[in-house]
């Protein structure tokens, strides 16, 4: 191993999220085994302090981002979306979008406070709002910051159909799935600085193979972690629809529509974010008892 002083001291830094440290531009053998260890030894520590496990579904999950550091820009983003686009003029849709909203939240208040996560609850500041747009999509930004496109009303239908979006929707957000993903986020960065170093001093034909193969990795490994919030809020929005009193069964027959509305449009499952739509229809229909269950340990409340 070469001596400290032996070794090029020219450098540049590099952000991984929280984390601040330098590469050096020729690090030679003994910087290449000592980042690799570093990154090992960060991953290792991400791990074993951000391990917890998502209420109902009790999947585990690895979250490092506090909500103080990611509430604050997600309203931000909010209020800048809201300012941006136009908003429904629809004063009955919309009243019937935010009295959805505010029941399905409600329900998700109810139990965080029952079950020790009350500090949680009182971080979230639920919204609804409903915009003129042609999209079929809806969104739930971190924190609770709800937007229903118009477009996605037709294939919603009934009361039922849009509590089974806006059920989704606010599970992702329980569930802080954005916050996950940003931490999957900071994890493929560190991917890719370890495969810089791994790969300093090789040909450039060698960097162009292992950069091709871990984009390739990265991206379908990231796609796969999406499709699993997916279906872990589809699960945990038909929950949250049964216990703010609305039929679940509608969320199975919301996605039969879905499938007319897309069929031949949509990307193999393997490249996209999302589950299919058969795949959806299937685990909702063998997650329906489950979900009733659910509802009535943690309390239906009636919305009449």
């Amino acid at each position: 191993m070469p001596p400290y002083d032996s070794i090029d001291k020219s450098h540049w830094p590099v952000k991984f999220g929280f984390l601040n440290f330098t590469v050096f531009d020729k690090p030679g053998i003994y910087f290449n085994s000592m980042i690799r260890i570093s990154i090992l030894l960060v991953l290792t520590l991400t791990l074993e302090t951000g391990c917890s496990t998502v209420p109902i579904t009790e999947r585990k999950r690895v979250n490092i981002v506090d909500d103080n550091d990611i509430l604050p820009a997600s309203f931000a983003q909010y209020d800048s979306f809201l300012k941006e686009n136009k908003i429904s003029s629809d004063a009955a849709k919309t009243r019937e979008i935010q009295t959805i909203g505010r029941n399905i939240a409600d329900a998700v208040d109810r139990f965080m406070r029952a079950n020790g996560m009350t500090q949680e609850a009182d971080n979230y500041r639920w919204e609804f709002n409903l915009v003129e747009d042609k999209q079929m999509n809806a969104w739930c930004l971190p924190g609770g910051k709800v937007v229903f496109y118009t477009g996605i009303l037709p294939v919603c239908q009934n009361t039922d159909g849009i509590a089974a979006v806006m059920g989704h929707e606010i599970a992702h957000a329980f569930a802080k799935h954005g916050q996950e993903r940003m931490t999957s986020a900071y994890g493929q960065q560190l991917g890719g600085i370890a495969v810089a170093i791994g790969t300093s001093g090789q040909s450039t034909d060698s960097q162009y193979l292992w950069n091709s193969i871990y984009g390739i990795s990265s991206q379908v490994g990231m796609l796969a972690y999406s499709r699993t919030h997916e279906t872990e809020a589809d699960k945990l929005g038909m929950v949250f629809m049964t216990m703010a009193g609305y039929n679940p069964e509608e969320a199975i027959r919301l996605w039969q529509r879905m499938k007319e509305q897309s069929e031949g449009a949509a990307p193999p499952e393997f490249l996209s974010t999302h589950p299919s739509n058969d795949t959806r229809i299937q685990n909702l229909q063998r997650y329906l008892p489950v979900a009733r269950m659910k509802a009535r340990e943690f309390g239906i409340q009636s919305n009449d």
